[in-house]
Order: C-alpha cells, then sequence, then structure tokens
C-alpha cells in the first residue's frame, strides 16, 4: 500500500474534495505503474487511469457504511 494515501471516510476525515480523491487515485496510479510521471506516449493512459480511480473512490466512498455514523453522501 502507498503510504502517501490517507484514509478518506469517516472517522478520519469529515468531508472529501475531489482534489483529495484525485490525488490519491495519482498516488495509486504511480504505484502500480512504476512511473512518478509517464512519458508522452504512455500520458493519456495514464490520466484515464486516474480519472477512473477517482470516480471508483467516488462511488466506494458514496456507498460505504461506518458503523454508528450515517450513510456517506
Amino acid at each position: 500500500m502507498c503510504r502517501s494515501i490517507k484514509t478518506l471516510r469517516p472517522p478520519y476525515t469529515d468531508t472529501v474534495t475531489e482534489e483529495e480523491m484525485r490525488a490519491a487515485a495519482l498516488q495509486y496510479v504511480r504505484k502500480i505503474s512504476g512511473f512518478r510521471a509517464p512519458a508522452a506516449h504512455n500520458a493519456e493512459a495514464f490520466d484515464r487511469a486516474v480519472a477512473a480511480v477517482t470516480a471508483a473512490t467516488a462511488d466506494l466512498l458514496g456507498s460505504i457504511e461506518v458503523r454508528g455514523q450515517a450513510r456517506a453522501s
């Protein structure tokens, strides 16, 4: 696990911004691809992966339930 990705759900944080989700997605894609910044011929694939992981993160955080707290929105 990439240590610089912070937990984005309660009780660790009350609100999550699009920027925080994108930053976590970027760190994830960097980790699994092995590239800090992709070469020009890989930039589009890299950017699509970051967008997809950001969307999956938003979906996950909007769907999970944390015991003792109201459902995330």
